[in-house]
């Protein structure tokens, strides 16, 4: 492992995705810094930091993944934790932001939680975030520290380009997907098409309709979270109804909760390609998940905020 020059940027992780914060760590060439998350018997959290940061520019690793309030409460006692040790930024790396899907008022009296949880990250002292394809875009604007929001879909897209797939087209399975499709068509080079449907409650999905021609060729879904996979599970049945040769699926985030797996494993999806945003437990590391490493984006990012530099060019 070659070592990062500057001994003041320090790197820590919480419990949520060791192993990414690992891979990161080896990246960059610094050793992750010493801290231990234990419990009172009552289940509060406890954190130690077992090393002096004072003064030092420090990341936090930490993905608010399964458990969602867990690894939330860790990641705000460990920022309150920095402050009073005298951090002199505290800057918060969150592969995958929980609760981004509360983003809105969907209907009355909702809370929108993304907001909440960036006031929260702020109330206990978070310098900065950097984040991997919020689900809407705009939670960016909920923040008044900088937000860098990283993309996922030049990952997902170098890995179908050496796959050499032939006549392919590019499938949002919402109408709030399109932008996100659009970006892979265009790496990808390949037209677009649009599932049409209509979702009666959360996690419940209806496909209504294909928008674009899809007969004959082989299909990409990608969405940025895959939670109980009943939209792209049915999205792929209606592509193979619809004439599809091949289907297969990518997402940024593998939530993969509830019938998840079972449903993949049962569906027309020959296969389903992630990013390890969100650590994967074994027995859903089933055969037809391919998982792309999302850490070279990541420690790329963090040497360049900490060395002022641009974050964009990682994507021009």
């Amino acid at each position: 492992m070659s070592q990062y020059v500057d001994s003041s940027l320090k790197l820590f992780a919480l419990n949520s995705n060791k192993q990414l914060s690992e891979e990161i760590a080896q990246i960059i060439g610094v050793q992750l810094g010493k801290c231990s998350v234990s419990r009172f018997s009552d289940g509060e959290i406890q954190i130690n930091i077992e090393e002096s940061i004072r003064g030092g520019d420090v990341f936090v690793i930490q993905s608010t993944s399964a458990p969602v309030n867990e690894h939330l409460m860790e990641l705000l006692i460990m920022i309150d934790a920095l402050k009073r040790a005298s951090a002199k930024t505290i800057n918060i790396v969150m592969p995958y932001y929980g609760y981004a899907r509360q983003d809105r008022k969907a209907r009355s009296r909702e809370p929108i939680t993304a907001k909440l949880v960036a006031n929260l990250l702020e109330t206990a002292g978070a310098s900065r975030v950097i984040t991997l394809d919020l689900h809407a875009p705009q939670i960016q604007g909920f923040f008044d520290i900088p937000i860098d929001h990283l993309m996922g879909v030049p990952i997902l897209a170098d890995y179908f380009k050496n796959k050499n797939l032939q006549d392919i087209v590019i499938v949002s399975p919402d109408h709030g997907g399109v932008t996100r499709a659009r970006r892979l068509a265009d790496r990808l080079k390949a037209p677009i098409a649009i599932i049409d449907k209509r979702r009666p409650k959360p996690n419940v999905a209806e496909v209504m309709n294909i928008v674009g021609q899809v007969e004959g060729k082989t299909a990409i879904l990608i969405d940025d979270i895959i939670d109980t996979a009943g939209t792209i599970t049915l999205a792929a049945n209606a592509l193979v109804e619809n004439g599809a040769a091949n289907v297969y699926a990518c997402c940024t985030h593998p939530v993969l909760s509830g019938p998840a797996i079972e449903r993949i494993q049962n569906s027309k999806i020959k296969e389903l390609v992630v990013t390890n945003s969100i650590a994967l437990p074994e027995e859903k590391k089933i055969d037809k998940i391919v998982e792309l490493s999302v850490a070279p984006l990541i420690a790329e990012a963090i040497i360049r905020v900490y060395e002022k530099q641009s974050i964009s060019a990682l994507f021009d």
